[in-house]
């Protein structure tokens, strides 16, 4: 009995490793159409009887400024183009932080929030965080620097119901991602940590402050040539 239990959890396993595998190389082209993060979200609209359509339009990393390419750098994750997935001395700051009984910081990288976007639930648990690990190290070695920055700037909320830069764009500042200044890539970025309940335009002057930080840290970071 234990030995068919053992051999069942190791087929799942094979499996669940064979499927995550495919899904990476599917990823790795074709545009993500839909992520976790947006069919929960369409739910709750559901729920609560809102009729809220998702906003979502993929654009490819050359047709979205760099200027939004800096800023999420230089306010998420300021050496991006240098780790392997995992900016470990952002972990270790965060786990002290916690320790102290501070405001709980998670220390993801811009390719673990891609992970955890693209694949996987919302939420904190060991599950869900050893999965993020996982599926960081698959996009890591699958897809490269580029393809996580595209997929990340297409994906991520940046808006209640707006996902992507095109769509951030669009209902923010009325233009294309694609001439986005360096002032309207700071107020897209400094709204993150929360998008539904942060404004980028006539924001509060926590965001402002903000948006001042990230857009002085932008003259120290790179962005992805292509």
């Amino acid at each position: 009995m234990f030995k068919k239990v053992v051999r069942r959890i190791f087929k799942a396993m094979l499996w669940f490793v064979g499927i995550s595998i495919l899904l990476v190389l599917l990823f790795k082209w074709v545009p993500i159409p839909w992520t976790p993060l947006m069919m929960t979200r369409a739910i709750e609209n559901k729920f609560e009887g809102k009729d809220m359509i998702c906003s979502h339009d993929w654009e490819p990393l050359e047709n979205i400024s760099t200027n939004l390419q800096k800023a999420v750098i230089a306010s998420e994750d300021a050496y991006f183009l240098r780790h392997h997935g995992f900016d470990f001395n952002a972990i270790e700051k965060a786990m002290k932080s916690n320790e102290k009984g501070k405001k709980l910081k998670g220390g993801s990288t811009i390719s673990q929030q891609t992970a955890k976007n693209i694949f996987l639930w919302q939420g904190r648990s060991y599950l869900r965080k050893g999965l993020e690990a996982y599926f960081t190290v698959l996009i890591e070695l699958i897809w490269g620097k580029e393809r996580i920055m595209e997929v990340y700037l297409n994906s991520i909320e940046m808006g209640d119901g707006v996902y992507g830069a095109q769509a951030a764009s669009k209902y923010w500042y009325r233009k294309d991602a694609a001439v986005l200044t360096k002032k309207d890539a700071a107020g897209i970025a400094a709204i993150l940590p929360n998008p539904r309940r942060f404004s980028a335009t006539n924001s509060t002057p926590y965001i402002n402050r903000r948006k001042a930080r990230i857009a002085k840290h932008m003259e120290y970071v790179d962005a992805i040539k292509y």
